[in-house]
């Protein structure tokens, strides 16, 4: 018995002197999770922690939300890349083409940084025209998000600008007849027209001026799109993130670190092994071949294409045969895109509880690829004719579709609930 009670003292000691030793390491973890805490709490980074860390997320986002942060990673891939190209550029018209091959050639690691910089401008609108359809899908621009959406479509509408000046600024045969034939289509606007030509080529054609003014629109844009969308994430997290019910999240909500920001790296390593499979095995796969030919004012090409990104833009502009009016057809594009969140009808949000605008998304999507295929055939039928139709249908969506379908679906969810109140009545 005694050995049995000196044995349990021996245990309770060895006990006792255990926590007298974990007591030290338990205040030595919480003091440094004390600190990391205030160091969060510090005038910047308190505003970093509530946006990025801590920043309440709904708990059913999918991988498609992903595609925001992915798109702030491509802005910060080209202004990195872009800035490192500049400092080996030279925008002249008689050295602009020359100091390319330069940076292709005879730089250190140039070829990597052009085609980084050349791609990374295809993989950027890829990563934003998924975002954009599905913000679409997932009714994201209604109430009480309508700023955010608008914000969102003046961000597209620098990005088009800064990427079209920047295709000029290689001054191979594709830059210079596209910069001459998208700058001509301003002549069209009435009164002011030639002025506004005038002034973008700095003279009566395209030439040196033109160059120098896009290089350093070029230059300074892409600063205008990074402050663009520090307020569009403002603007996101005044409400919070949609979510893929389209639903009321308040109350289920948890912190984006470290749940989402897995979603997102894994989004990240995925796209980083689908933008290296084009910059190192397919550089020149979604370039046009004529822009290794240096710009000739003497020699117009046989088919003047302009990058696979704007190609939706360009079947639109050339179905229409009147100039002013192809101008007119592209600025109702985006007084469309502005006005989406205000021609919303429908009281719920996602296309998952919507069939019927389920298909005319899904219509739309097919449209939008059938326009970029159409924006790179010749100017002839049947090309014109569908051209046409799928522009037809492009605004037939923007203006009647999303309104009819939400009034239409809503009336059928009121008379559905009409009916099944009467069939429980009738069996009371």
């Amino acid at each position: 018995m005694d050995g049995l009670h000196i044995s349990h003292q021996r245990r309770g000691n060895t006990l006792l002197q255990s926590r007298r030793f974990a007591l030290p390491f338990i205040s030595f973890n919480c003091c440094i999770a004390m600190k990391r805490l205030s160091i969060m709490k510090q005038p910047l980074l308190s505003t970093i922690n509530d946006h990025l860390v801590d920043y309440p997320s709904p708990s059913n986002l999918n991988y498609f939300w992903g595609f925001g942060s992915l798109a702030g990673l491509c802005l910060v891939i080209q202004i990195a890349t872009g800035i490192f190209l500049a400092m080996h550029y030279t925008p002249h018209v008689d050295l602009a083409f020359l100091s390319v091959e330069h940076i292709m050639r005879d730089v250190e690691g140039g070829w990597l940084l052009r085609y980084i910089h050349a791609n990374g401008a295809s993989m950027f609108f890829l990563v934003v025209y998924i975002h954009i359809f599905r913000g679409l899908y997932y009714g994201s621009y209604a109430s009480p998000r309508e700023l955010l959406w608008c914000i969102g479509v003046v961000i597209l509408l620098l990005m088009i600008i800064t990427a079209f000046i920047g295709y000029v600024l290689p001054w191979g045969q594709m830059s210079f007849w596209g910069a001459t034939v998208i700058t001509s289509l301003a002549s069209a606007i009435p009164v002011v027209g030639d002025t506004i030509v005038t002034w973008l080529w700095g003279g009566f054609s395209v030439d040196n001026a033109t160059l120098n003014r896009f290089y350093s629109l070029h230059y300074l844009l892409p600063f205008l799109i990074a402050g663009a969308s520090i307020v569009h994430l403002a603007a996101l997290h005044q409400y919070g993130s949609n979510n893929p019910l389209g639903t009321n999240s308040s109350v289920d909500k948890i912190s984006f670190y470290p749940y989402f920001y897995v979603k997102d790296l894994v989004g990240w390593v995925g796209f980083a092994l689908f933008f290296s499979l084009f910059v190192y095995f397919y550089p020149n796969l979604l370039g046009h071949p004529d822009n290794y030919i240096p710009a000739n004012p003497m020699s117009t090409p046989a088919h003047i294409v302009p990058e696979w990104y704007f190609l939706w833009v360009y079947a639109i502009l050339r179905s229409i045969p009147n100039k002013l009016g192809g101008v007119a057809a592209i600025a109702l594009v985006f007084i469309g895109l502005f006005a989406l969140p205000f021609l919303h009808t429908s009281p719920v949000r996602s296309s998952t509880f919507r069939p019927l605008h389920r298909k005319f998304f899904w219509l739309l999507v097919a449209d939008s690829i059938l326009l970029v295929w159409i924006g790179q055939e010749p100017v002839e039928d049947p090309y014109i004719f569908i051209g046409q139709c799928a522009s037809l249908y492009f605004f037939l969506y923007l203006f009647v579709l999303v309104p009819f379908s939400g009034k239409f679906e809503h009336y059928l969810i009121q008379r559905g609930s009409e009916v099944r109140f009467q069939k429980l009545s009738s069996f009371q």
